[in-house]
């Protein structure tokens, strides 16, 4: 958190973004588990501003509804037309009362690579150089197409000089413009109010703030960015995808310096909400999203998603997809297992091979180990489900539940049609249909008697190569005594 605090911070995310070729808004598309503005907003609060103000336009009613959903407590400002940075500023002005006493700090909303620590900067150098402005910069390898910074020989800021308009002189500067300020706020409104539009757009340009302000004798500072990339804005899919790079390698470095072992970062994907233990193992091909938490020592992947899904210690969760899950300490998970949403397992439980749970509750040590399907059931403790049974929880219309006991042994091929109890310590045989309650400690038989029907390929289906083979087999077979 900064020591100084800003009167203000504004995100200007009215634009449409018309480069990105989407029905969703700029600032909504998502990256690492945040829209671009969201990572924006959460950089900004690291500022501890008094007031935070969007300025919305484009789709306003989607922005608006995702900041209150995403973001509560950020105030909107609404640019009815996009004319100009220093109009969308002003209209930001305009819902805090018109002017403000002390820092206001200015971003653009599309930069989700932005950094707490970057702005913090910014503010505390304007404040320490008593500059009514300070601009964030950044040296980039190729500024081509960017407004060059123009500085004196004391640092101060004599110019911003778009690429078009720049001597050779100047293009030769790598040091180039971000589109984020840190202004006095009481200076702020008094240039705005006089920055004019004739130019090519007939817009409102924030930038024009500085010459106004320098002009009327005030200090014009710079911050430089540690790295360029901080300032790079989302204008197209290509772009969106360079940042996620960018940002998912910053996400994994962090995991990794605090002991997390990321087994191989380029094919581990996760979000900035993804929590780790200490010592916890990702494999390859891995995906965590969401508010995912990887407890200490617990091991996933490799070829594994997990959305909003805690494990715990010491787990293991192998080629599985789980949503809205809760994976139980030293409990281990596939490998090809589907966890939905509501499944909880207890300590050292187990979904195995080709196993799917829906709003399951499974007991500690209880196993389901193989090709079977588990829908809104409870399973006591130490219990095992044998493998290829269903729990047959919907009649079409409702969805019924299934409670199992603990340490019950229930047969292969098992379907228990739900509403249905089962005991504690119960066993079913194999290939049953289970309708009915069971009682602790029962057997539970539920099939038709087998019945053979001697001869009847020969005489059903002669000359068929398995009449042969039981012709033969009957010619081989031992005698009866």
């Amino acid at each position: 958190m900064s020591a100084i605090r800003p009167a203000a911070v504004i995100v200007l995310a009215a634009g449409e973004g018309t480069r990105m070729k989407s029905a969703t808004p700029k600032v909504l598309h998502e990256i690492s588990g945040r829209s671009l503005v969201g990572h924006v907003l959460t950089a900004a609060r690291e500022l501890d501003p008094a007031e935070l103000v969007v300025v919305v336009g484009h789709a306003r009613e989607r922005v608006t509804a995702h900041l209150a959903e995403a973001h509560p407590g950020v105030r909107t400002a609404h640019q009815q037309e996009q004319n100009g940075t220093g109009h969308a500023v002003r209209t930001a002005l305009a819902e805090l009362g018109g002017s403000v006493d002390g820092t206001v700090v200015v971003v653009c909303g599309d930069t989700p690579l932005l950094t707490g620590a970057t702005l913090t900067a910014l503010a505390e150098g304007h404040a320490k150089d008593k500059n009514a402005v300070t601009v964030l910069t950044a040296e980039v390898p190729d500024a081509t197409g960017y407004g060059r910074i123009v500085r004196d020989a004391d640092g101060a800021v004599t110019a911003i000089v778009e690429h078009k308009d720049a001597t050779a002189e100047q293009r030769a500067l790598r040091e180039i413009n971000s589109g984020v300020f840190a202004f006095d706020g009481r200076l702020l409104a008094e240039a705005l109010a006089a920055v004019r539009t004739d130019n090519s757009q007939g817009e409102e340009y924030l930038t024009d703030v500085l010459g106004i302000l320098r002009g009327a004798g005030h200090r014009v500072g710079a911050s430089l960015a540690a790295d360029h990339r901080e300032i790079a804005g989302i204008n197209n899919r290509v772009q969106l995808a360079a940042a996620r790079r960018v940002l998912n390698d910053r996400l994994l470095e962090q995991a990794m310096l605090a002991g997390v072992t990321v087994v191989d970062p380029a094919s581990t994907l996760i979000d900035a909400t993804v929590t780790f233990g200490q010592d916890a193992l990702i494999h390859p091909g891995t995906q965590l999203l969401g508010t995912t938490h990887v407890a200490e020592g617990a091991e996933v992947g490799p070829n594994t998603r997990l959305t909003d899904t805690a494990v715990g210690e010491g787990a293991r969760v192998d080629n599985t997809v789980a949503l809205k899950a809760e994976i139980g300490p030293e409990a281990t998970v596939g490998p090809f297992a589907y966890l939905r949403p509501g499944t909880r397992l207890g300590r050292a439980a187990k979904a195995g091979t080709y196993v799917e749970m829906k709003n399951a509750t499974i007991g500690e040590g209880t196993k389901v180990p193989h090709l079977s399907y588990v829908g809104d059931a409870t399973i006591g403790d130490h219990s095992n489900i044998g493998a290829a049974s269903v729990f047959v929880n919907y009649d079409g219309v409702n969805k019924h539940h299934t409670t199992i006991g603990s340490h019950c042994r229930t047969g292969s091929d098992n379907m228990f049609v739900a509403p249905v109890t089962l005991g504690d310590g119960v066993y079913t045989a194999a290939g049953s249909v289970i309708t009915k309650d069971v009682p602790s400690g029962a057997l539970a038989v539920a099939r038709g008697q087998q019945r053979n029907i001697d001869g009847w390929v020969a005489r059903k289906r002669p000359g068929s190569a398995a009449a042969k083979a039981a012709e033969s087999g009957s010619e081989e077979a031992p005698a009866q005594s």
